[in-house]
């Protein structure tokens, strides 16, 4: 089998594209490049089948699932080369061969020719097999899968073999990753011409597998023609823009001041996680405002942290002068103190990150921060534009963009494909990360290292984009020994290793 690690994402372009822009690039390269249809579907069933051979190099037989569109026409290019590689090919073919039409006709046909025949699905055929290749539907489907088509996808799902989907798992909506009432759940997908921005977020890492792209040898110019909605994000690129290598006569004043506010009564340690991570990310000075009774407790383990007890709006006024950036919500609580907190810092004219509780605050009483960095999880959106947490999942792009159309700054929405925008910029997304940071903790790292990164003097825009994927890959490097049981605390050696590029 291949090194799956020099499989990963590191190969997959940039651009995301939604569903419709990709069939206008595909009509592009049909109707103005002149390649034909077929030798476009050609391409994209021996694309999938080379990644068949080197992702399961020990199968022999293979169930191939086709409908009646283009993804069932890849199906049958791919059926065929596999079975005169000599393979035991099973076609299983869902909905009827009268309604096949255009290119899937033609490769239909081929496959025939060589004298493989489709046959009728029964559940059983799939016990048999080393691999399932799911070509039922393609990027067009926008409705709930119902009926036979979702009998044969819950069966495939039951089936312990893998799974291959070609171009996108059948029932995943491709451009906001969302089931459409059942999907596919595949361990590998390989996608073609661009790369459509559902399979990165919402649900669809979860039913994608590892995904793979293929351009199908279309010349790049075409690219020019349909602009892209949404970017993936490049955390190589951000740190050769981003963090440069200190001078040597380089001080603590050059490097900002970062404040941190939270830490209620019994929420201390969310307070010093961020600030912690602030400090290894590189900020010269970190201060915390915190509650009193328990202020001097937040430096004994790191002392370069400098604790305030805080009991009120005026006492908060002094360190708000001396800091660069501040960020909010750490462990804040919803309490008067909490409340007056936030109400401190709603007009500073500083860049304000904003996080945990003082987004749960924001919900209650809306307002628009001058300079903000918002970095609700989807819960958090969900109150703050009052809908349910299902609408914020079913198109977390939409989300997003409502949030900083209603918020203003910069807007991030967390969870799987982590997504930032700014104003009426394109979206990015970050596909680094894992489920073992899914605990507590977390969240509070991500601000600290947001705003240790403002504080050296990066926009609020590129230190939100870097701080994400700095804070994602630290996840990744800290989860090497395993997901289960990681602790936020895990990542901070990774914080400072990933904060200094030229090592």
């Amino acid at each position: 089998m291949l090194d799956r690690n020099m499989m990963e994402k590191t190969s997959l372009p940039l651009p995301l594209y939604r569903a419709s822009q990709v069939r206008e690039l595909d009509r592009i390269a049909i109707s103005e490049m002149s390649i034909p249809g077929i030798c476009l579907m050609e391409r994209a069933g021996c694309a999938a089948f080379n990644l068949l051979k080197s992702y399961w190099p020990h199968a022999q037989r293979i169930a191939v699932l086709c409908g009646t569109g283009n993804n069932g026409g890849d199906g049958y290019v791919l059926a065929r080369l596999a079975y005169l590689a000599g393979y035991d090919v099973t076609v299983l073919q869902i909905g009827e061969i009268t309604k096949l039409k255009g290119d899937a006709q033609t490769a239909y046909n081929m496959m025939t020719q060589v004298g493989l025949t489709t046959q009728v699905f029964a559940e059983k055929k799939l016990s048999i097999v080393d691999v399932i290749v799911d070509g039922l539907f393609g990027t067009g489907l926008d409705r709930e899968v119902s009926g036979k088509w979702r009998e044969v996808i819950e069966a495939m799902n039951r089936c312990n073999c893998p799974k291959l989907s070609i171009d996108i798992p059948s029932g995943l909506h491709a451009d906001t990753g969302t089931v459409l009432g059942v999907a596919v759940q595949a361990d590998a997908t390989m996608t073609f011409i661009g790369l459509k921005q559902g399979l990165l977020t919402g649900t669809g890492p979860d039913y994608c597998g590892e995904v793979f792209f293929d351009d199908l040898q279309v010349p790049s110019s075409i690219y020019q023609s349909v602009k892209h909605t949404a970017t993936r994000l490049d955390d190589n690129e951000l740190l050769k823009i981003t963090l440069k290598k200190r001078l040597r006569t380089a001080h603590k004043g050059a490097f900002g001041h970062v404040l941190i506010i939270g830490g209620e009564s019994g929420m201390s340690g969310a307070v010093r996680l961020a600030a912690e991570a602030a400090a290894r990310i590189g900020a010269g000075l970190v201060s915390v405002a915190t509650r009193s009774s328990h202020a001097a407790l937040i430096n004994l383990t790191r002392p370069e942290i400098m604790s305030h007890g805080v009991d009120t709006a005026e006492q908060l006024k002094p360190l708000l002068d001396k800091a660069t950036v501040v960020a909010i919500g750490p462990g804040l609580g919803q309490s008067i103190w909490s409340r007056a907190m936030l109400e401190a810092v709603k007009q500073l004219p500083k860049p304000i990150v904003v996080d945990a509780d003082a987004l749960n605050l924001l919900a209650k009483t809306p307002f628009r921060f001058p300079n903000s960095i918002l970095t609700p999880h989807p819960g958090e959106a969900a109150r703050l534009l009052e809908k349910p947490i299902t609408n914020i999942q079913a198109d977390r792009f939409a989300a997003v963009r409502a949030l900083q159309i209603r918020f203003g700054g910069v807007c991030v929405l967390k969870g799987a494909g982590t997504l930032v925008v700014e104003s009426e910029g394109q979206v990015s997304l970050c596909t680094a990360g894992n489920p073992g940071m899914a605990c507590g903790g977390m969240g509070d790292l991500l601000t600290g290292v947001i705003a240790g990164l403002v504080a050296q003097g990066i926009s609020p825009l590129k230190a939100t984009k870097l701080g994400v994927c700095l804070h994602a890959r630290a996840g990744d490097r800290a989860a090497q020994d395993g997901e289960r049981g990681l602790l936020a605390s895990d990542l901070l050696p990774f914080i400072r290793y990933y904060a200094n590029p030229e090592l």
